[in-house]
């Protein structure tokens, strides 16, 4: 069945590709932090085993609904590790780093996921694709404030 929300087909397909680099990043992310809860070590253990599941259970919220938005665009969302790994910003880790390194880490990858978020805006912005602008804007939101917090921990 045909899609008539007053958005064309060509620009839900451009969305829905920017979405799933957004989604790519997002769920390499969610990966990356759940890895670090499992395996950090240290004197800030506890605090940041506890930090990063918090962080990891934003984030698979967070997939779950970007991966609909693309869906409800019309095109299906990527759900592979190869098709992630080849849309996704963040690179994975060799082995365990240290807790300062998690943390620097993930602060890297909390900004390429604002960074990829903030390029697909326009694309939303231009055809008044509200809904996507808004999760975008959320992703944003989270992402940047998630940096400062993990920024905050190292300064």
């Amino acid at each position: 069945m045909e899609i008539d929300t007053g958005i064309a087909q060509e620009h839900r397909q451009k969305i829905a590709e920017g979405l799933s680099r957004v989604l790519a990043d997002t769920y390499t992310l969610y990966l990356k932090t759940h890895h670090y809860h499992w395996n950090v070590t240290g004197p800030m253990f506890n605090t940041l085993h506890l930090m990063f599941e918090q962080q990891y259970t934003e984030l698979a919220l967070a997939v779950d609904m970007i991966a609909e938005r693309i869906r409800a665009l019309g095109v299906y969302a990527p759900g592979s590790y190869r098709a992630f790994a080849e849309l996704s910003s963040i690179e994975e880790d060799d082995g365990v780093p240290k807790a300062e390194e998690m943390i620097a880490n993930l602060v890297r990858a909390h900004e390429a996921v604002v960074r990829t978020a903030r390029g697909v805006f326009p694309a939303a912005d231009e055809v008044g694709d509200e809904p996507t602008a808004d999760l975008l804007t959320q992703r944003m939101q989270v992402g940047e404030k998630t940096a400062w917090m993990l920024r905050s921990m190292v300064s």
